[in-house]
């Protein structure tokens, strides 16, 4: 059965990243969330996808060189003006807090620490996932295949997945040889050989951001593991027909 993972939430109709976007896609019947975690000046593990807040709030500057404080008084309603006022970057201790909740909710948590190295990023997300008992249903992945191992180290009991954008050559090869269960490729990286390939040596498959309804049934035809897409209500609706 393909997995539904709304990306940044239900991020095609919500404010990305906020808890708005991510109940939209838990009410939407999704399986369950993406989000992107950034380090604050004081520390505080936030869930925002830019290394600064320019794009999504009424904000700007980086958010390594924001406090938590500062950061937590922004808008975060993004392009969706009707949710001024009601949208904000959540802490994901937050979202943890939340997602704990939700009956076999799955997190994918990306760490976005590949462009800024934030100290320690891999601990303190790690610490918040076990706070919250969720080890068994947080997947971490990274386009830093670097932190990958480093959480592996940390943890050998939480799920990594590799995030790349280009074809890898037997890709499920190089997932076993830095401990990941998971490859997480762009679609165009994602061929039928590759699912197929990938899934008999027992790494999972979950390519991004699958927003194109013929897309999203092929990779539900093939068995695909999971994919994420801004639409998750959508992708619902495709995977509820075929069963």
């Amino acid at each position: 059965m393909t997995l539904i993972f709304g990306h940044r939430g239900a991020a095609g109709d919500y404010p990305e990243n906020t808890m708005l976007s991510f109940k939209a896609a838990k009410a939407a019947k999704a399986d369950g969330i993406e989000l992107d975690v950034q380090m604050t000046k004081d520390g505080e593990l936030v869930v925002i996808h830019d290394e600064t807040v320019d794009r999504t709030t009424n904000g700007t500057g980086f958010v390594k060189e924001l406090t938590f404080e500062e950061i937590s008084r922004l808008d975060a309603s993004y392009k969706f003006t009707q949710y001024k006022g009601g949208s904000f970057i959540p802490t994901l201790n937050e979202v943890l807090e939340w997602a704990k909740q939700q009956i076999e909710f799955i997190v994918n948590i990306e760490l976005k620490n590949g462009i800024i190295d934030y100290p320690k990023i891999e601990e303190k997300t790690i610490k918040l996932i076990y706070k919250h008992s969720l080890q068994k249903r947080v997947i971490i992945s990274s386009f830093n295949h670097y932190s990958l191992v480093t959480c592996k180290e940390i943890s050998s009991e939480i799920e990594t997945a590799i995030l790349y954008m280009e074809g890898l050559y037997m890709p499920w090869k190089y997932a076993e040889s830095i401990g990941a269960k998971g490859l997480h490729p762009h679609y165009h990286a994602a061929k039928g050989e590759v699912i197929s390939q990938s899934k008999s040596h027992g790494i999972s498959v979950r390519p991004f951001t699958i927003n194109d309804t013929q897309l999203m049934q092929r990779l539900i035809n093939e068995k695909c593991t999971g994919f994420f897409t801004d639409f998750p209500e959508t992708a619902v609706e495709l995977k509820l027909k075929g069963d």
